[in-house]
């Protein structure tokens, strides 16, 4: 049968550029802002390291000098003053290495490897973020594809309704304000496909920005999307996340960074003993034959004894950075586990739900062919 009523919907054109979702993981993990500040973060970290492990060794440097100078001479024979030239050249290469400095390089050191930890961990806990935030956008893309498509049947089904309210008025079955509201649903679902197409068109044009293309990305729908069972227990999933979560990791680190702060602040109480050597060579012209060498070399050892209380002051801060520290690791702890509590929870919420929107779907249906049978014999009042 011909409906009486036709509805068209203006289209859009838009690009037919798919993306998966391995794809878009991939592509959004390296175009991401905030990963590559994390690596930059890595980064920074092992250079400090690099320097911490350098104070073990000397530092050597190099130096080099001339100068060219005119002189003039009395010459007491002639009685006249001669015009000569004083030149001078040197160069030299010295080292000096730090003997005794208590602990402080080693405590730097083992700092500086538990920061590069730490910095690893919270660049992995950015991806598990960047991860979860792109499919986040990849499935709401996805959602709103099936919305608009029930959109679109409810116009459908709308349209349906009204020809059959139709046909029931000529018949005398139902009166004009029947008509009306199944017109108003007409409408109503009208409506609601512009504001599909509008939802879909901005979560197509989300997902492309996540991807770094600027245009509206279609996902391709994965093969498989029936849920499946968690391998771990809800009190295991709890442990795990309060453990080996990548935000803990990196809150632990950064305590014993902390604390080894406080041992190497500790260290200024011990003295520094520095040996220090030198070769150095002169000359009166621009060659290495002649001239005079020199060497030296020299043991020397400093301890302030008082230097306006900046010892203790670094302590203090030290031991203050390590309190705050061990309070955010805490508290990194108790975010964990709440965060996993509440993702399990939405999980379970997501299940019932399925199962009560398959139940929904299954009445509305049922629902939804009586009356359309009703109205058929026209016993519908």
């Amino acid at each position: 049968m011909v409906l009486a009523l036709t509805f068209s919907v203006p289209t859009i054109a838009w690009a037919q550029q798919t993306i998966s979702l391995d794809d878009a993981i991939e592509r959004a993990v390296i175009r991401s802002p905030q990963m590559a500040s994390q690596q930059q973060q890595v980064d920074n970290a092992y250079l400090t390291q690099k320097t911490s492990w350098g104070r073990f060794l000397p530092t050597l440097s190099a130096s080099g000098s001339g100068s060219l100078r005119s002189s003039s001479t009395f010459n007491d024979v002639t009685g006249l003053l001669e015009p000569g030239s004083s030149d001078s050249y040197g160069a030299g290469l010295s080292g000096s290495w730090t003997v005794l400095e208590g602990t402080r390089r080693f405590q730097e050191y083992d700092a500086a490897k538990a920061e590069v930890r730490a910095a690893e961990a919270r660049y992995m806990d950015f991806r598990y973020q960047v991860a979860l935030q792109t499919k986040t956008v990849f499935f709401n893309a996805l959602r709103q594809q099936d919305l608009l498509e029930v959109s679109r049947q409810r116009i459908i089904q709308a349209q349906q309704n009204m020809e059959i309210v139709r046909r029931r008025t000529l018949l005398g079955e139902a009166t004009v304000s029947d008509s009306l509201r199944a017109r108003l649903d007409v409408v109503n679902a009208e409506q609601a496909v512009l504001q599909g197409e509008t939802a879909l068109r901005a979560s197509r044009f989300a997902l492309g920005r996540q991807v770094g293309i600027g245009q509206p990305v279609t996902p391709v729908r994965p093969d498989n999307l029936d849920p499946t069972m968690l391998p771990y227990t809800e009190s295991e999933i709890l442990e795990i996340a309060e453990m080996v979560s990548p935000a803990v990791i990196a809150a632990s680190e950064s305590t014993l960074s902390a604390g080894l702060g406080v041992s190497a602040a500790r260290t200024q109480y011990i003295p520094t003993m520095r040996l220090s050597s030198g070769y150095n060579w002169q000359n009166q012209t621009m060659s290495f034959d002649g001239g005079s060498t020199s060497w030296n070399m020299s043991l020397s050892m400093s301890y302030p004894i008082f230097n306006g209380f900046q010892r203790e002051a670094s302590i203090d801060r030290a031991q203050y950075a390590q309190r705050v520290a061990q309070l955010q690791e805490d508290d990194v702890r108790l975010g964990a586990r709440e965060e996993a509590d509440a993702a399990l929870q939405n999980l379970l919420t997501a299940e019932q739900a399925i199962v009560i929107a398959e139940d929904a779907a299954f009445v509305a249906a049922e629902d939804l062919r009586v009356v359309r049978a009703r109205y058929e014999v026209g016993a519908a009042t």
